[in-house]
């Protein structure tokens, strides 16, 4: 019941603040404001060109070994109920952490071409 409350409280906050901005704010459509904008630079060419797998690469593999970092919080919260074991458990998360990046290294895979 009381996971249900807090969701029907944060829907009820969503569709409140949207419905508030979309009646209070302002709804004024120029030219300027419809045209696309990334980053102050204006857009020239095609959108749709190809762009280098290395940057996907490179994107994917941050997102994994980010959340691979993520599994030593709970190990870090609860160390002493651990004990020995877990240390070990988490030395050999560890080597197995190094043994990827160490793939990764040597298939040259952060390795960045112009």
């Amino acid at each position: 019941m009381p996971i249900a409350l807090q969701l029907l409280f944060a829907l009820g906050f969503v569709v409140l603040t949207l419905g508030a901005t979309h009646l209070l704010g302002p709804s004024r459509k120029t030219s300027d404001k419809l045209e696309n904008f990334e980053s102050g630079i204006e857009a020239v060419g095609n959108a749709r060109q190809p762009v280098a797998i290395k940057y996907f690469l490179v994107a994917i593999l941050f997102v994994l070994f980010d959340v691979e970092v993520i599994f030593f919080y709970p190990y870090a919260v609860n160390f002493r109920e651990l004990g020995w074991n877990g240390f070990m458990a988490v030395l050999m998360f560890v080597g197995f952490f190094l043994c990827g990046f160490y793939y990764i290294i040597k298939k040259g895979a952060l390795q960045w071409e112009d």
